[in-house]
C-alpha cells in the first residue's frame, strides 16, 4: 500500500476498537484521527458525503442523533446533515477509514479484507 491509511472516529467506541484491532492484526499502517480531540472539517465531511453519501455517513442509530429534537431530525438534507455532524461529531458513523484511494464507512471485516488485499 503506497499511502498510509487514516481511520477516523472516537477512541472509546467499541466498533472503533474492533476496526483498529483488525488493522493491527493485518499489519496495516494507519493513523488514528479522534473527532473528540481533533474535530473534523466541513470540507472533509463534504468529500466523504460525495464519495459515500451523507445518508451512509450520518449515524441515525446512535444516542446523539436519537436525542435530537424532532425538528432537527425532520427534513434532513445533505447540508443539514453535515451541519449536524460538524456540531456533534458523534453523529458520524464510525469508523471512517480512508485507504488513500477509497473510504469505507462502518466496520465490516470482509470490506477491510478486500480493501487491503
Amino acid at each position: 500500500m503506497a499511502e498510509r491509511a487514516t481511520i477516523y472516529g472516537i477512541k472509546n467506541c467499541d466498533t472503533m476498537k474492533k476496526a483498529r484491532a483488525w488493522l493491527d492484526a493485518h499489519d496495516v499502517d494507519y493513523a488514528f484521527h479522534d473527532y473528540k480531540t481533533s474535530g473534523i472539517e466541513r470540507r472533509q465531511l463534504e468529500a466523504w458525503a460525495g464519495q459515500a453519501g451523507w445518508e451512509t455517513l450520518l449515524n441515525r442509530a446512535g444516542m446523539t442523533f436519537r436525542k435530537l429534537p424532532d425538528a432537527d431530525k425532520a427534513d434532513l438534507t445533505e447540508t443539514k446533515a453535515i451541519a449536524l455532524m460538524l456540531a456533534r461529531p458523534s453523529m458520524i458513523k464510525r469508523p471512517v477509514l480512508d485507504t488513500g484511494g477509497a473510504i469505507l464507512v462502518g466496520f465490516k471485516p470482509e470490506l477491510y479484507e478486500s480493501a487491503f488485499a
